[in-house]
């Protein structure tokens, strides 16, 4: 029996790969350059890189970005759309909202099917599920011989009122399956049955343009694993924050839309609990872009909808993440208006930062840090080496020149820009939704997240800066972190006085047994099953509802109002007991548990640090905003055990990061082997 654990996350730049062996408690992690052209190659070769071989691993988690790429770059197979007569536009009307209220010129980019491929047929339910007019059956045929004739490759179905009578979709499937065999079907009222026809028609068609791309990349992903000697199911994970394997990514396949970035949020709650944290924010900041989550008391932020693109809502239960252009090859550049700017265009992995020497030329947030002395010239364990005098020569032209600066001044004004835009997503997230920065710990992770937390967290007053042992591949530990999870749910919009116990238990009875079926084929046995039924909840009379968790007690219900009634004020800063409050839908999370891994952790003994590889003049701000050069200490990470403490500023520097430690802050390392940064004027 083999003892590994490997979990593979892919980015925009790179591919991590973190390796547990289950027997020893010893990790091994990596890095590759990720293949945007067959994501997949990335995936095994990151396997390779660290020695796995895969007849000796337990369980494979993947988080994948392929979903999120094809709905940003819209490379989709022939698609079509199915909807009841007199609905065929509302997908391109959508809910008549802008990004910008106040930009007339910018407009919402369009429907991900074209109208001329969607297409209308004869039915009608009204809101209660009675068949108002039947589904012409002969008009359909007829569809179905001109989609045949278009080469559709994916149809979504999504008729009106469909969430209360899923009949005619069920029979519209039926009928296009006997006559386009093998083209891929997604129903409204399977994917997400719920009232607006909005929300429900845009993530049926989101799912339906994914299904032939993420079905086809997983199941070629999980035949090269068989062939290379791993026997279990590749688990995937999900916006939900949970992991499912390749039988429901059939069905669910946008569920995958937000997978790459559900797993940094997922390791930074576990690492920040585990070093007493209950409040945390998650700074993963990678090559392309920097992801943002909030973890309250141990809970991460979730949210019911959310979007790639503005204007076509994804209606799945994601983990909230903030995601801004902002990362280690993130260009600066000057506006029209002369000003500095810093992303969110990058160099990305090609042609990359000037200082990797693979033919960038623009200055990047990692040609700063290397022109600061920051970075030196060697990364990923020596794999890589950077040109010092190409990064200076691109922060020279591109920004020191222009603006009659020297180059240590250009290249830390693009740093600050940046952490300046980082701490603005921060905000976003925490203050704008009443949370105080001052009572969270700041997660950095992410291959350039160690380099700008101290400094980030000092700007916006955030005492503690906690970086994981191997802060460039916390993402893909994520993925190892999560369990098998289903959300269920459906509409049942009543009053509280007028909902029937009897009704509602015969409803979540059903999505029981849907669910244990689910996970059944999935391989889990029911001792791991644990089901967690919700309600969605409303003052009546209002449009939003907030989903709580039911209560084990006497009376459940009656515990979900008053849970109900908690969090509206927290959220809202009103509530109001004596309203009345109304029902508006039924959910239930299923979950298989799986077994989470033990890191090792060591005995603290308090002690000074070790004598450093070498000094290095690194440039710093000082307490007038002016940068100036520092007599640094740079450690190697390995070399630092828990209870080492010290002063800053010091550089540590590791396989898959460095951290940045300031003037003016106390660092040590802690039991789980994480560094912790005190930023000192914060708290004390």
């Amino acid at each position: 029996m083999g003892s590994l654990r490997v979990a593979v996350d892919v980015g925009g730049t790179f591919t991590d790969v973190f390796v547990l062996d289950e027997a020893t408690s010893e990790t091994r992690v990596g890095k590759v350059p990720s293949t945007p052209d067959d994501p997949g190659r990335a995936v095994l070769q990151a396997a390779k890189s660290v020695d796995v071989d895969l007849k000796d691993v337990v369980l494979f988690s993947h988080g994948t970005t392929v979903a999120t790429n094809a709905l940003i770059t819209r490379r989709f197979p022939t698609a079509a759309m199915v909807t009841t007569k007199g609905f065929r536009d509302v997908i391109e009307i959508r809910d008549g909202t802008k990004e910008d209220l106040w930009d007339a010129y910018k407009d919402v980019a369009k429907p991900y099917i074209r109208r001329r491929d969607r297409y209308e047929v004869t039915e009608r339910v009204d809101y209660q599920g009675k068949e108002l007019v039947p589904l012409d059956e002969a008009e359909a045929r007829e569809l179905a011989a001109r989609l045949r004739k278009k080469g559709v490759k994916t149809i979504a179905v999504c008729f009106a009122n469909s969430y209360a009578n899923g009949d005619h979709e069920k029979r519209m499937k039926e009928i296009l399956e006997e006559e386009l065999p093998g083209v891929r079907i997604s129903t409204s009222s399977e994917v997400l049955p719920e009232i607006f026809e909005h929300d429900r028609f845009n993530t049926t068609v989101a799912n339906a343009v994914l299904a032939p791309l993420v079905g086809d990349y997983v199941n070629e992903l999980s035949e090269n694993l068989k062939n290379d000697g791993y026997e279990g199911d590749l688990l995937l994970l999900h916006s939900g924050g949970g992991s499912m394997t390749n039988r429901m990514v059939q069905k669910y396949a946008v569920r995958l839309a937000a997978s790459g970035i559900a797993a940094g949020a997922i390791a930074a709650r576990h690492l920040a609990l585990e070093a007493g944290f209950p409040n945390a924010i998650g700074l993963d900041m990678g090559g392309t872009s920097t992801d943002i989550a909030l973890v309250y008391d141990g809970d991460i932020r979730v949210t019911k909808e959310w979007h790639v693109e503005y204007g076509y809502p994804i209606c799945f239960p994601s983990i909230e993440v903030l995601t801004i252009g902002a990362g280690g090859g993130s260009l600066a550049w000057i506006d029209a208006a002369g000003s500095l700017r810093n992303g969110p265009q990058s160099a990305g992995a090609t042609p990359g930062p000037a200082a990797y020497g693979t033919g960038g030329t623009q200055p990047t947030n990692t040609d700063a840090n290397v022109v600061l002395n920051r970075l030196g010239t060697k990364l990923a364990g020596g794999k890589m080496t950077l040109q010092p005098d190409l990064a200076r020569e691109a922060i020279h032209s591109g920004v020191a020149e222009p603006f009659g600066m020297t180059d240590e001044e250009a290249a830390l004004a693009v740093v600050k820009v940046a952490n300046a835009n980082m701490a603005d997503a921060v905000r976003l997230v925490s203050i704008r939704r009443g949370y105080d920065p001052r009572e969270f710990a700041l997660v950095a992770f992410g291959g350039a997240g160690a380099l700008h937390g101290a400094a980030l967290a000092r700007e916006l007053s955030i005492p503690t800066v906690l970086v994981p042992p191997n802060p460039g591949v916390t993402s893909a530990l994520g993925c190892l972190l999560v369990d098998i999870r289903h959300d269920m749910s459906v509409m049942y919009q009543k009053a509280l006085a007028d909902a029937s116990s009897e009704e509602m238990e015969e409803i979540y009875q059903s999505m029981e047994r849907d669910a244990a079926a689910h996970l059944a084929a999935e391989g889990v046995s029911p001792e791991q099953v644990v089901l967690e039924r919700t309600a969605a909840m409303r003052y009546l009379g209002q449009w939003r509802s907030l989903t709580v968790t039911l209560g084990q007690g006497p009376d459940p219900l009656q515990d979900a109002v008053g849970r109900f009634h908690r969090e509206h004020e927290r959220e809202y800063s009103f509530s109001e007991e004596t309203a009345p409050v109304e029902i508006y839908q039924l959910g239930l999370r299923a979950i298989g548990v799986t077994p989470k891994p033990t890191l090792a952790s060591g005995e603290v003994v308090t002690a000074e640090p070790p004598a450093p590889k070498e000094i290095r003049e690194v440039w710093f701000e000082g307490e007038d905003g002016a940068g100036r050069p520092t007599q640094t200490p740079v450690y190697e990470r390995s070399e630092l055990l828990p209870g080492v403490t010290a002063h800053g500023p010091a550089i540590i520097d590791q396989l898959d990061s460095t951290t940045v430690v300031p003037p003016h802050t106390r660092w040590e390392i802690d039991k789980n082997w994480n560094i912790l940064i005190h930023i000192l004027e914060v708290s004390q």
